[in-house]
């Protein structure tokens, strides 16, 4: 029999009460008046000299619950912040303002602080609530000073921990946390044996994906409740959770939890500058470095006071592009400036400042400083050389070099230095002998002081694995000889690869707008100029290769590609290089509108960053993205971009940390629906290659690949599939056999479906794999969309919805949030459609096109119509009738654009539409027609114009029952949102 959860909720409580120092039990608080109370009684007792021994009165307490009705759960982060660690209220007493201090976080597990335990809280419906709400009881919420902090939902075992995630949603829904719960920061899952925990956030902002599990320093799970609540929400460790590890990011305005890996290194990287030592953090590409260090340098200013200055230091590059949108996010609420100029007198100012402060600094400036800037000797000089500094380096062996760091250390004698980094120098992958400078990252910083790997981090789900093909040719003796592969026929072999076999790669399945990205990386700049020539024929049809219809299906205009090299890279061809650069640039801005140059390389680059990431909300739209990007080594290293699914490599093989580094450009968590690997494709070298990334895979998974999905290639993922197949035609044989499984042998299916839809998506990434395989294998794509479609019966038959609990939980977990990986979800794009009725008027080679050939073309074209009819009716139409008058008269639309001609179809339509609606309502047709023409975010952006025009008069004239002037001006802005939505808006939105 599961335990029930009232026993699981006493088992906590009593954790948490254990001890000393620990939490206090206050049962006699339920209600939001008994906390108010009990806030008010900590408030006062903590400000007993502010207040001058007099408690606070009705009007004054009112002041303080006004200033504690936070609008979000990131507003109430923003004041919990403080100012020096105190957070505070303010009370106008008389002619004088009271500042109250609410917090300190200073006195973490001391001082001021009472930490209280409360359970089964009455969140009572109010008369604000929705209809669907009602009075909710709250598991078990923690409190600092009388402030709910933490709150923790509980299920049994037989409920998944989701369950809770899904209550919690609800509730803020409802508007439950609100008033004295508003400022609550985190919350915790469980049904016992697994527990997570997460940030506070809205409803409609609340992901699955910021769900994190605790682990301990050596990446074990930490998951069942009680030893979560030992290690995580014991004092001090709640406290600074709430205090110390949540980051506030002003530009998503959300607040952010640290995930454990982040909060041992910091912890690692605190208890070795206790005692003077350094030392680095080895946490894998992807994992979130920059923010982890961030928060390190931060907070050493806070727990060492013999320190003078906390300086975060970072290669240039770095801070103009990302990494500095990154801090500057952070630290807008910390008062932190992120300086990105050149201005080595403000850095010379912010160190011999007495204020003790975090810098953020460029490598550069550190050494324009230490070299040019200060004169051995003088006062300023010694004084900057006997500052106490902690050196924070994020990447840190691209940002400083061994020498530069010795420079730098010579200079401040006593400094301690912190580096960060996903792929160190080991001694299997030294830096070169230089003297005897260090080699490898122990040597440069100091011992590991915590260690994230990549399999770590696959096994949280914080990044993706890799899925590896080795497509280089097979039969060439000496694989490092890159002659075999300088010609045009390779590099013709290379984009059909990329243009015509990465379907699933690229994520076509996805449909327009929402496909992904990919590069190609060479091994030089003429390399790389001399594909993006071949690439510019191959889309003009002037070579051999040609793009297939299937791609064109989704993406007419595909492949939209760009090219990014340094022009300064290869001294001996600058010229040639400015001049190609130029033309490319020339293709940038003719197709998106800008208007670079090769003295804006910078900001080009900055374009073509944002461009990738996506996550400006102007690059969702297709006509603003790109699909593939050239580049020798940009974009290689410390770029984030998680729609980029792909690398295509046609180059020899890289070190083991360039080699992580560049796959790891495709393994960002995106969505794990269509996107479960970053994809790499290599072209050269395939054997040498196979060894390479098998040692730099063992090398950075901390010698371990086995057991963990680092690596998937063809002859890992056919297997399985076959496997897979077999086991669902065991479940059952065919799809017409599911509906008359019994409920067992139906959970059963889905489980097994499941796993094959899964390695089905897996294997039609492959570039080896090719449709007509299905028939070897046993199935058709048929037979998979029956299976699939049996399967969403199933599942949803299957969902017990709400009820009793089972007595007997279901042999056979399923994973109910599993969504199809296989399925496509493509559709005929319009522009092709255009192009396919443009080709039966306007054959390429009418000679040869005979009665019946042209026939099957119209019969092709009006199955993509109808396929078009489900989604976009109105302009099914409109082509179902220009079909039909080319069946009737095909000359009268020879030599004319099929897209004009429909546009004006379109056209006349809306004309037609605007004609009738202003007959009716006798309103002025320019300006309804300006509606329609803006109409794209459902607002009506001259509503007022409209009004203003319309004749109300004639109207009333006019119209047998005419209705009064309120109620006609609200029917005619009703109608008019309906015809713009119903009949306006799929002819402009096609």
């Amino acid at each position: 029999m599961p335990e029930l959860e009232s026993m699981i909720e006493q088992k906590l409580i009593e954790q948490l009460i254990y001890g000393d120092s620990q939490w206090t039990y206050r049962p006699d608080l339920k209600t939001e008046d008994d906390l108010w109370k009990n806030f008010k009684y900590i408030l006062e007792q903590n400000n007993k000299d502010r207040l001058n021994g007099e408690n606070l009165s009705d009007s004054e307490f009112e002041q303080v619950k006004n200033q504690l009705q936070f609008s979000s759960f990131y507003k109430a982060g923003e004041w919990l912040v403080g100012e020096n660690g105190k957070v505070q209220v303010h009370v106008q007493r008389d002619t004088e303002k009271l500042h109250l201090v609410v917090m300190n976080h200073e006195h973490i597990a001391g001082g001021s602080s009472v930490y209280e335990v409360i359970n089964q809280y009455s969140a009572l419906k109010t008369d604000d609530d929705s209809n669907n709400s009602r009075d909710r009881r709250f598991d078990v919420t923690l409190m600092i000073n009388g402030l709910p902090m933490i709150h923790i939902e509980l299920k049994n075992k037989q409920h998944p921990y989701m369950d809770g995630f899904w209550q919690i949603k609800k509730y803020i829904g409802e508007g439950k946390f609100t008033g004295i719960f508003s400022a609550v920061q985190m919350f915790v899952i469980s049904n016992g044996v697994d527990t997570k925990y997460f940030s506070a956030a809205g409803d409609s902002e609340l992901k699955k994906e910021f769900i994190s599990g605790w682990v301990d320093k050596d990446n074990n799970p930490v998951s069942d409740y009680l030893d979560f609540a030992k290690t995580v929400l014991s004092i001090p460790a709640a406290h600074e959770m709430v205090a110390r590890y949540t980051v506030l990011d002003k530009d998503s305005k959300r607040l952010i939890l640290l995930r454990p890996y982040q909060i041992h290194a910091i912890e690692a990287i605190r208890e070795a500058s206790k005692t003077g030592k350094s030392g680095f953090v080895w946490h894998t590409t992807g994992s979130g470095k920059t923010l982890t260090s961030y928060k390190a340098t931060r907070n050493l200013l806070m727990d060492i006071p013999a320190l003078d200055k906390a300086i975060f230091l970072i290669d240039r590059k770095d801070l103009d592009e990302q990494t500095t949108m990154s801090f500057q996010s952070y630290a807008k609420t910390d008062l932190i400036d992120v300086d990105n100029t050149d201005n080595v007198t403000d850095l010379k100012r912010k160190l011999k400042s007495d204020d003790r402060q975090m810098i953020v600094t460029t490598i550069q400036k550190m050494q324009i400083l230490i070299s040019k800037r200060l004169k051995e000797g003088t006062p300023e000089y010694n004084r900057m050389r006997g500052l106490k500094i902690a050196f924070v380096v994020d990447e840190c062996h691209r940002a400083v070099s061994p020498n530069t760091k010795r420079q730098l250390e010579r200079f401040f004698g006593n400094s301690l230095w912190f580096g960060f980094t996903g792929t160190p120098r080991f001694p299997e992958n030294p830096y070169p002998q230089l003297g005897d400078l260090p080699r490898t990252t122990e040597e440069l910083y100091g011992p590991c002081l915590h260690k994230y790997t990549i399999q770590n981090a696959i096994h949280d789900n914080a990044v993706l694995g890799f899925q590896v093909e080795h497509d280089g040719p097979k039969n060439i003796k000496d694989e490092t000889d890159s002659s075999a592969y300088d010609s045009e026929t390779h590099m013709l072999k290379v984009l059909d690869i990329i243009l015509n076999k990465s379907y699933n790669k690229l994520g076509f399945q996805n449909g327009k707008g929402k496909t992904y990205e990919g590069l190609l990386t060479t091994s030089s700049i003429p390399l790389a100029q001399k594909y993006y020539e071949l690439l510019t024929r191959v889309k003009n049809g002037e070579t051999s290769l040609h793009i297939d219809e299937k791609v064109k299906q989704v993406l007419p205009d595909f492949p939209k590609f760009a090219i990014t090299y340094s022009v300064t890279e290869n001294e001996e061809g600058s010229q040639v290089n400015q001049q190609k650069m130029q033309q490319s640039l020339d293709d940038y801005n003719s197709m998106f509108g800008t208007t670079f140059d090769t003295s804006q390389i910078q900001s080009y680059n900055g374009n073509l960053n944002k461009r990738l990431a996506r996550k400006d909300p102007k690059f969702k739209s297709r006509n603003e993205q790109l699909d593939l990007v050239i580049v020798v080594d940009r974009l290689l290293t410390g770029f984030d971009a998680p729609c980029m699914s792909t690398i295509f490599i046609d180059r020899q093989p890289m070190g083991p940390h360039d080699l992580i580094q560049a796959f790891s450009r495709t393994n960002r968590v995106f969505d794990k629906k269509t996107k479960p690997y970053g994809q790499i494709v290599t072209f050269q070298a395939p054997h040498l290659f196979k060894e390479c990334v098998d040692k730099a895979v063992k090398l950075y998974s901390a010698g371990s690949s086995e057991d963990t999905p680092l690596i998937a290639e063809w002859d890992d993922v056919e297997p399985a599939f076959k496997k897979a197949l077999a086991a669902l035609r065991i479940a059952a044989e065919k799809p017409e056999d599911v509906p008359g499984l019994s409920d067992d042998e139906k959970r059963h299916f889905v489980k097994m479906f499941q796993s094959f839809d899964r390695l089905f998506a897996q294997l039609k990434a492959f570039s080896q794999y090719e449709d007509s395989m299905l028939e070897d294998y046993g199935i058709t794509e048929q037979e998979y969309i029956d299976y699939a479609g049996h399967y969403l019966n199933v599942k949803e038959e299957l969902n017990p919805g709400p009820g009793p609990d089972p007595i007997d939980p279901p042999v056979d977990i399923i994973d109910p949030d599993y969504e199809l990986m296989a399925y496509s979800n493509t559709k005929i794009d319009y522009e092709y459609i255009i192009n396919l009725i443009q080709n039966i008027v306007t054959p390429v080679d009418e000679n040869n096109m005979t009665s019946e050939q042209k026939q099957k073309q119209i019969d092709e074209v009006k199955l993509y119509v109808d396929d078009l009819r489900k989604d976009n009716p109105k302009i099914a139409d409109i082509m179902s009738d220009l079909i039909y008058q080319i069946e009737l008269d095909e000359s009268q639309f020879k030599g004319k654009s099929i897209l004009n001609i429909v546009e004006n179809m379109k056209n006349d339509c809306i004309e037609q539409v605007i004609d009738d609606f202003c007959d009716k309502w006798h309103a002025s047709k320019p300006d309804v027609m300006y509606a329609a023409n803006h109409y794209r975010t459902d607002v009506i952006v001259n509503e007022s114009a409209i009004k203003s025009s319309i004749n109300y008069t004639k109207y009333k004239e006019e119209e047998d029952n005419p209705l009064p002037k309120f109620k006609y001006f609200s029917k005619v802005f009703k109608e008019l949102r309906t015809t713009l939505d119903e009949e306006i808006k799929p002819l402009v939105n096609s």
